[in-house]
């Protein structure tokens, strides 16, 4: 499924959890890993008192990443590149064929510190490629054991459906547990001001909805072999999607960029969106 996998890195702590992933991927997968560094139009950072270039800077920076795969059969490659890095990253990756883009949430671009919002937001917003978004607070871990439970979200619509082959088949690389949720979100389908005074039938038939939900993403999955749990939890779906992370060990979220609502067309709001900024693990984001 991934054979190429690029991962844009800026020096921020971030990236360097990212690059680590990157390369746990590209393990498995037996994948080349594309390390990509931008050079913004600056000829060193403000502020700094280092006489080094940018180009110079960032070949340190390449440098410090790639020998996170030092004594692995990966084969890497780095490469500088000038331009806006939303664009930048968006342009090699369809340059080169990426099956795989992996950016830490956060990070640093020239004054910027916060990276979702910015460089990792805009490539969501402008690929077709699938990105996994990796929290820099995470705790370095050995490959595969952070990822023995993964989980694919559903909110019953087509789109959503669209991540259960990429979470299957990560499944069987990791040779993990795979997880099912879909969310009755009471509120977000009667109403802000009508949810205290919706039917008990009405809700039943939201639940109903969400097991039906359930089903469908599980006919997805062809492996009939593979270790499976679901749930349909009531609930906040942004809420109810990160306590069941923590409480089931959930190393890595599947989710679909658009659900009921589109990722491309908001800055927050969506439950993927949510996701994406509060939880403490990995999410990959499989586009249409």
């Amino acid at each position: 499924m991934f054979e190429t996998i690029l991962v844009p890195v800026d020096g921020s702590d971030s990236a360097k959890r990212a690059a680590a992933v990157g390369r746990e991927f590209a393990e498995q997968y037996n994948a080349r890993l594309d390390m990509l560094h931008v050079l913004e139009d600056q000829s060193r950072l403000p502020g700094s008192e280092s006489d080094q270039t940018s180009e110079e800077k960032g070949r340190e920076i390449l440098d410090k990443h790639a020998d996170l795969v030092t004594g692995s059969n990966i084969e890497i490659d780095t490469r500088l590149v000038d331009g806006q890095p939303h664009e930048a990253i968006t342009e090699h990756a369809t340059e080169t064929a990426s099956d795989l883009i992996v950016m830490g949430r956060h990070g640093q671009s020239g004054l910027r510190e916060r990276l979702l919002g910015t460089v990792t937001d805009r490539v969501l917003r402008h690929t077709s490629i699938p990105v996994l978004v990796v929290p820099g607070e995470v705790s370095d871990h050995t490959t595969g054991n952070a990822y023995e439970n993964v989980l694919i979200t559903t909110d019953g619509s087509e789109n959503a459906e669209q991540a259960a082959p990429y979470g299957e088949d990560i499944v069987q690389q990791f040779k993990a547990t795979l997880h099912l949720l879909t969310v009755v979100d009471v509120q977000a389908a009667a109403g802000a001001f009508d949810a205290g005074g919706v039917s008990e039938d009405f809700t039943e038939r939201l639940e109903d909805d969400g097991h039906e939900a359930i089903e469908r993403l599980a006919r997805q999955i062809e492996d009939t072999d593979l270790p499976l749990e679901s749930a349909v939890l009531r609930g906040d779906a942004q809420e109810v999607i990160v306590d069941y992370t923590v409480e089931n060990d959930i190393g890595l979220i599947v989710m679909a960029s658009e659900g009921e609502s589109n990722l491309a067309s908001q800055s927050l709001g969506s439950v993927t969106d949510r996701v994406l900024r509060t939880v403490d693990i990995p999410v990959l984001v499989v586009f249409r």
